[in-house]
């Protein structure tokens, strides 16, 4: 075969003086090396298929590099079309990367916690050269999978269920998973059966958690003599030494949401802010909220406040569009969402994430519960898709539930507006009679920009949603 250049590309020439095209690979530049076909290498030590260099292809979102959170794979293993080959996560969500050849797996161009780039190699799989594949395709994402989905693993012909950290660990380790009882539902694998298992193996004893000793009080007749003054005096005064540490400073890279924080923020410091703080008196809403908890857990529904506060704020977009809205980067057009996508802040183990709950102007109550609660475990297991975490058109952050009462929030651009939520507290009030009762006393916080924002404006959405908490009754009159 004989590979021969022309200006579409490189092409393959054949005995009869015709070309047919060998790739869709285009020509180098003049007096550069001509390497061979990138998709395709041929192993020298099989006679019976060929090499795939399997790709990192664009997964979109402009999303240029991504960091290699788990390889479900290894060199030597059989992988057919559809399976997993490893999950990664770029600054924006996790996702899975799927076999879209059948073949074996010989080469991984990344460890674990490596940047892997779009265009890149990921892995090198043998084909059977007998059949065709396209070198145009060469990966197949799919959204990252639930939790219950990617905890099945196959092992010696039965499955065994186990979180990727549980897997990760037991990896580490050089521990089979079919060899660990696993205590968990449904026999699931936990942490705490791999340290057991690992403390049989090694014959280590975990040491028993530390108790505070307990001295009883001495009586008036057992209480310690005062030592004599000149007795006092000989006590000898300790000699203070220089203390020694050895600890050494740790530099790491910026990675995942972490480096989207830090775009995000730099960006939304640009915009100019202003605050609105209020407080609100949850008392009726508490009451409410404890008769529908109970219906709503019998609907396999978690009811937190936050439906609620999320519905409320809607109903005030309907009336104040102007918060629901984007501004593009020249300052000279307002755009003015249609859709509620009102986004959630949750606190994770790899920071700060903000999905949002979709179309919330047509959804009810009941709907928005259901779809946090779907959110929240996604974003416990870190598997949120690009889909959940972009698209917003307003904010809502609950910093009380780790505590504090008022919070500066910062605006996400593009959005123009973003509320903090404070504590639930008891506290004393008047009603109108001058009487003093216990009332349930929430703080918010608005941060809004200044540039498409008045005060005024800010202030009568504020006030609306207030009316809404406070007398939840009145949300009936405008659900839809």
């Amino acid at each position: 075969m004989l590979i021969c250049p022309s200006r579409g590309g490189l092409f393959q020439c054949t005995g009869n003086g015709r070309a047919r095209r060998a790739t869709r690979t285009p020509l180098p530049p003049r007096n550069a090396a001509v390497a061979p076909p990138a998709a395709f290498l041929r192993d020298p030590d099989s006679s019976h298929g060929q090499i795939v260099q399997f790709k990192l292809s664009d997964i979109g979102e402009g999303i240029t590099e991504v960091t290699v959170k788990e390889w479900y794979i290894k060199e030597g293993d059989s992988v057919s079309q559809f399976d997993s080959i490893c999950e990664v996560q770029s600054d924006k969500a996790s996702v899975t990367i799927t076999s879209r050849y059948d073949g074996i797996i010989r080469k991984l161009h990344y460890n674990l916690d490596e940047i892997a780039y779009v265009g890149k190699p990921l892995v090198d799989i043998e084909i059977d050269a007998s059949k065709g594949v396209a070198p145009e395709e060469d990966v197949v994402e799919t959204p990252a999978m639930s939790h219950e989905e990617h905890t099945h693993q196959e092992i010696k012909g039965h499955k065994t269920l186990a979180t990727p950290a549980v897997r990760r660990l037991a990896m580490e380790n050089n521990i089979k998973l079919s060899e660990v009882i696993g205590t968990g539902k449904d026999n699931r694998i936990l942490k705490e059966d791999i340290l057991s298992f690992l403390a049989k193996q090694t014959g280590a004893i975990l040491p028993p958690s530390p108790k505070a000793e307990i001295i009883a009080p001495l009586s008036k007749s057992e209480t310690v003599p005062t030592a004599p003054k000149d007795k006092a005096r000989k006590i000898p005064i300790p000699i203070s030494r220089p203390v020694v540490f050895s600890g050494k400073d740790k530099t790491e890279p910026i990675t995942g949401f972490h480096k989207a924080m830090v775009k995000t923020m730099s960006a939304a410091l640009k915009i100019p802010h202003f605050g609105y703080c209020d407080e609100i008196d949850l008392t009726h809403l508490v009451q409410l909220r404890e008769e529908l908890k109970p219906l709503a857990q019998s609907r396999g529904v978690k009811l937190s406040f936050m439906p609620f506060f999320i519905k409320a704020a809607s109903l005030g977009l309907l009336q104040y569009p102007i918060l629901n809205a984007s501004l593009d980067e020249g300052c000279q057009n307002v755009t003015y969402k249609a859709s509620h996508n009102i986004g959630v802040a949750m606190d994770t183990e790899q920071g700060l994430i903000v999905p949002n709950v979709k179309n919330v102007q047509v959804s009810s109550i009941f709907e928005i519960a259901s779809e946090l609660n779907r959110l929240q475990a996604l974003g416990s297991a870190s598997q949120l898709g690009t889909n959940d975490l972009t698209g917003g058109t307003f904010t809502l952050s609950n910093i009380g539930t780790i505590g504090g009462t008022y919070a500066k929030a910062v605006i996400l651009p593009p959005e123009v507006a973003i509320g903090a939520l404070g504590k639930i507290q008891v506290l004393p009030r008047f009603n109108g009679k001058g009487e003093v009762f216990k009332a349930q006393i929430m703080n918010v916080s608005w941060s809004a920009d200044h540039r498409i924002i008045d005060g005024a404006t800010m202030a009568r959405f504020s006030n609306l949603w207030k009316s809404y908490l406070e007398n939840p009754a009145l949300m009936l009159l405008d659900l839809k």
